[in-house]
């Protein structure tokens, strides 16, 4: 069996916007391992190709951090493989019902991230859901879809119904089974999960304590909210992606793995 983890540069051969999308989604994948929140080889992130339906996702079968922008798979709406790497790795059907649902249904959307990790995991079990406990959680008030569990994602008839959960927000909790987040961007999508999972981390060790938890008045709660929207002062995820590129950069002279770029 071919399951080769080294593949030839891409760069130069397909175009310059489809590279540039490969390079950031590649980083992205980078920087969930970084920040603890993957889970063995499951999940998945996507990409749309700028002036394109077309989506690129991951091998599975890789670790994250072992994707590279040479590494992706090329897919259409419907998970038709466009151009997939000399590997028998192959995609996972979960990651274009999921993802292909909310692309298509959100023709704003540029990113998708899912995740399974243990903080997402135990709110998503929790009846009272995330709770607006700190300045992080404040932000998805009245910005977060929740989605009941119906199984493993891989029937197409679930994914108007994920759609709809989702409904006009850009992070998701699905019930019983993970987080889910997106954006227009790679950048803004990675910031919103990286706030997502800190408000799950939070409420779960703040529920530890068994002490009576705070939480603000609604006007207090409202505001927040609402300077925590991307067209109320900034794009977040954009200022602070520099960063975490250097970040990767930094790691990538110790870790061993081919660079994401790569």
């Amino acid at each position: 069996m071919n399951y080769q983890t080294n593949f030839p540069t891409l760069q130069g051969i397909v175009s310059p916007e489809e590279w540039q999308a490969r390079v950031e989604l590649a980083a992205c994948y980078r920087l969930i391992d970084a920040y603890e929140m993957t889970d063995l080889i499951y999940n998945h992130i996507t990409a749309k190709i700028p002036g394109t339906d077309h989506l690129l996702i991951n091998l599975y079968g890789l670790l994250y951090k072992e994707i590279t922008a040479s590494s992706l798979v090329k897919i259409d709406l419907t998970g038709k493989i466009l151009y997939k790497p000399d590997t028998d790795y192959g995609i996972n059907l979960s990651g274009y019902v999921i993802h292909g649902a909310i692309h298509e249904a959100r023709p704003d959307v540029g990113c998708v991230i899912h995740t399974h990790t243990r903080a997402g995991m135990a709110i998503s079990v929790m009846e009272c859901g995330l709770l607006p406990i700190t300045q992080t959680s404040m932000r998805f008030v009245d910005h977060l879809g929740y989605h009941g569990y119906e199984g493993p994602a891989i029937d197409l008839d679930e994914r108007q119904r994920l759609a709809a959960d989702l409904g006009p927000h850009n992070a998701m909790i699905f019930k019983n089974h993970g987080l889910l987040s997106c954006g227009p961007s790679v950048q803004e999508a990675f910031n919103t999960m990286y706030q997502l999972e800190l408000s799950c981390r939070a409420q779960v060790d703040a529920m530890a304590g068994n002490t009576k938890l705070v939480i603000p008045d609604q006007a207090v709660l409202d505001k927040t909210a609402n300077l925590y929207q991307p067209g109320t002062r900034r794009p977040y995820g954009v200022l602070e992606w520099p960063a975490m590129v250097r970040l990767l950069e930094a790691q990538s002279k110790t870790s061993g793995y081919p660079r994401f770029d790569a």
